[in-house]
């Protein structure tokens, strides 16, 4: 039996890992840092065999070298532009991982970071920092332009696909949702429903790719309403969709 836990680290990541139960192994995602993924595996006996690694910012691998001191046998995927010293497996678009029983294709999807890829099946997605629940990362090494097409490619995969991010960003990116869009029912029902989770201390992850279609204004560009509201903003016409990401992107930089 597997199943995906989450590992939280710092204000608000999310270590996600992937435990196979009947083979007492575990494959994680971005440990920031190592203490947390110790005291989780060791309390259940399971060996750390692989880290997925979507960029290379520290709080997503800070953790990777006492990590792979303590499991050394351990493996570590990330992209081939990344600056992580420690990885032993690169890879790039199209290629694929194995976890467990499972395989995993492997897509770029720069903007955030230049070495930014995510993993994904049929049913679940590893997207680091590029998509979040009602949002998306920042762009800081990227362009606007590789941000929006690299969302543009996770818009593709299946509504059925299970969104594991790399924070704990839901309410304050649906807070700016609600901005975008003040008529959406759903953005507003999610606020709701948002809140309760929090007040329990409870992830609001995963997410859906069908539920992003509705409550996530970076993935609806193209939608009236949402466009009116970043012309609105920007006090001018937006020809295209890109141009209508790059201004909710700005909008939100600017603390909203």
């Amino acid at each position: 039996m597997e199943e995906i836990i989450v590992i939280r680290a710092f204000k608000d990541n999310y270590i996600w890992t992937w435990i196979d139960k009947k083979n007492k192994q575990a494959f994680i995602v971005d440990p920031g840092d190592a203490d947390p993924v110790i005291d989780e595996l060791n309390k259940f006996e399971i060996d750390l065999i692989t880290i997925l690694l979507t960029h290379h910012h520290q709080d997503h691998s800070g953790g990777i070298k006492k990590l792979i001191q303590h499991w050394e046998k351990a493996s570590v995927i990330a992209s081939n532009k990344s600056s992580c010293q420690f990885v032993t497996q690169p890879v790039q678009d199209n290629d694929q991982v194995t976890c467990g029983s499972s395989m995993l294709h492997v897509l770029e999807i720069p903007g955030h970071t230049l070495d930014h890829v995510a993993y994904y099946n049929s049913d679940i997605l590893f997207c680091g920092d590029t998509l979040f629940s009602a949002g998306c990362g920042k762009v800081f090494e990227g362009t606007y332009e590789q941000m929006y097409h690299s969302l543009n490619k996770l818009f593709q995969l299946s509504d059925a696909t299970h969104i594991y991010c790399g924070h704990e960003y839901t309410l304050a990116n649906l807070e700016f949702a609600k901005i975008v869009e003040s008529s959406n029912p759903v953005i507003e029902k999610k606020i709701h429903a948002v809140k309760e989770q929090r007040q329990k201390n409870i992830p609001t992850l995963p997410s859906t790719i069908a539920i992003e279609k509705q409550i996530n204004p970076f993935l609806r560009c193209q939608i009236p309403s949402v466009i009116q509201s970043a012309e609105n903003y920007a006090r001018k016409k937006l020809k295209t969709p890109l141009e209508v990401f790059i201004c909710l992107r700005e909008w939100k930089n600017s603390g909203f």
